[in-house]
């Protein structure tokens, strides 16, 4: 797995959590989703995505996307 994978898993994993909570929970949940769809948006723009630093100290190697 690359950290281009992690990345997106990760986004994806946590947008399906968010929705799950609204729709079991409170409404609020989605602010949640909210957050990664802005985070991922923004790191399309600057190229800064806070997930690329924890996954790069766990060890998982670089892929096209965030190659330095």
């Amino acid at each position: 797995m690359t950290i281009d994978q992690a990345v997106m898993r990760m986004a994806g994993i946590f947008n399906l959590i968010g929705l799950a909570l609204a729709y079991f929970f409170s409404p609020y949940w989605l602010l949640l989703s909210a957050f990664v769809g802005l985070n991922l948006i923004q790191a399309s723009f600057t190229g800064f995505c806070p997930a690329v630093y924890i996954f790069k100290k766990i060890g998982i190697k670089f892929g096209p996307a965030f190659n330095p």
